[in-house]
């Protein structure tokens, strides 16, 4: 049985924060569909975490969607609150 996909924040070893759709692993590498980068996020954010708990707000820059992205090098991998995940959808960029 295949494990459900997720909302999810992640991170890597070259400081990137993505958001996207993937299943929670303990490996180094893990594939997102749906998936934005977070270029920079503004100090209401609260720190990374803040983009799982919260999501992106209007001061963030968050860019468009790709189909698929396939990261290495993953730090963490934090699961996305339904609240966070709808601000994720608006892409804010400013």
């Amino acid at each position: 049985m295949k494990a459900k996909k997720q909302a999810l924040v992640v991170t890597t070893e070259h400081r990137g924060v993505f958001f996207g759709y993937g299943t929670v692993t303990q490996d180094k590498i893990i594939r997102l569909t749906e998936a934005r980068m977070c270029v920079a996020w503004s100090s209401d954010v609260k720190g990374v975490v803040g983009l799982a708990a919260n999501g992106p707000t209007k001061g963030c820059r968050i860019g468009p969607a790709a189909p698929a992205i396939t990261l290495q090098g993953v730090t963490s991998i934090m699961e996305v609150s339904e609240t966070a995940e709808a601000q994720w959808k608006l892409q804010p960029w400013n």
